[in-house]
């Protein structure tokens, strides 16, 4: 997905709390009953027309969930003084933000105040999931809308040079294991990465070697032609891996041959938990599914919220 670990610069961390217990699969059956197949129509309308909807809301999903948990902060517009999360540097290149904007609309139609936006995001990215060949799961619903999106805590989000220590520090934060942040990894299935998400490890990576010697030579030489060093190609950059509209566990098998983009993605290798984790989920579809399935659940169970918006872009 354009990449769901994007660029950060420091931890500032708000106090999130995992609601599992405060949500339910069945929250809308009585109240909003045609719910999730007006957003999977939605989604899948918008997939037929670009194949990309995908990564991004999957991205956009897990940015938002990143910051206040998840209450579809992510969504609103800057106004006045005040810069919004989309508006951050790490959230610059989200997109696909009218893919909620249409699902919403279609679900006030049917049922006017009712649902979250914060649910319609959590459905809309399971079904980029499930559209793009992955596995299916039921998603608690119940969250609410967050009032507040500021741009500057954009900075919370795990970035592409970080360490596994500070992924762990990182995830640990929002209550989510060292298991959720190998399987959330794989999520990059779906993904594309900007030249200067990675522009860290083939040019200048250190005193002694221009480019990161832990990066496959034929990987590296290629990324190098597709962002030189001046690069000015706004949109330049390079899948995750090379199935990236398909939901597989190709990203795992070229993390062990040195084919990973990211530094935070090589840093999974380079601690023996998550080098096993990593290796199980590359030999195994079955494991990686499942694994990501649970991780995905826990990680959108972290609510924040409290309003029901009209308008995803604004708040009530």
């Amino acid at each position: 997905m354009a990449p769901i670990i994007a660029l950060a610069f420091a931890f500032l961390f708000f106090p999130l709390s995992s609601s599992v217990s405060a949500l339910s699969s069945n929250y809308y059956d009585q109240t909003c009953p045609q719910l999730e197949q007006t957003v999977t129509s939605t989604v899948q309308k918008a997939l037929q027309n670009d194949r990309t909807v995908a990564a991004a809301l999957l991205r956009m999903h897990f940015h938002d969930c990143f910051i206040r948990g998840c209450d579809a902060s992510v969504l609103l517009n800057s106004k006045g003084n005040n810069r919004a999360e989309k508006d951050g540097p790490p959230n610059i290149s989200l997109h696909a933000f009218y893919v909620i904007d249409h699902a919403k609309t279609a679900v006030e139609a049917l049922c006017p105040g009712v649902v979250s936006c914060a649910d319609i995001l959590a459905l809309a990215a399971r079904d980029a999931v499930v559209l793009s060949g992955g596995p299916t799961w039921e998603v608690p619903k119940g969250r609410k809308d967050g009032r507040i999106s500021q741009a500057i805590d954009t900075r919370q989000l795990p970035a592409p040079v970080f360490n596994i220590s500070q992924l762990q520090q990182s995830f640990s934060q929002r209550g989510l294991s060292l298991e959720d942040l190998v399987a959330l990894s794989g999520g990059h299935t779906l993904g594309f990465a900007h030249c200067s998400s990675f522009q860290n490890r083939i040019h200048s990576f250190n005193a002694t070697f221009d480019v990161d010697p832990t990066l496959n030579p034929s990987l590296a030489s290629n990324l190098r032609s597709i962002c030189p060093v001046n690069n000015n190609v706004r949109n330049a950059g390079t899948s995750l891996d090379s199935t990236n509209f398909k939901f597989d566990n190709m990203y795992y098998k070229l993390l062990l041959q040195g084919r990973s983009i990211f530094s935070s993605d090589q840093a999974l290798v380079t601690d023996k938990r998550t080098r096993a984790l990593v290796a199980k989920y590359a030999s195994s579809q079955e494991e990686f599914e499942n694994a990501f399935v649970k991780s995905m659940i826990k990680m959108s169970s972290i609510t924040g919220g409290q309003e029901i918006r009209l308008n995803c872009r604004v708040v009530r």
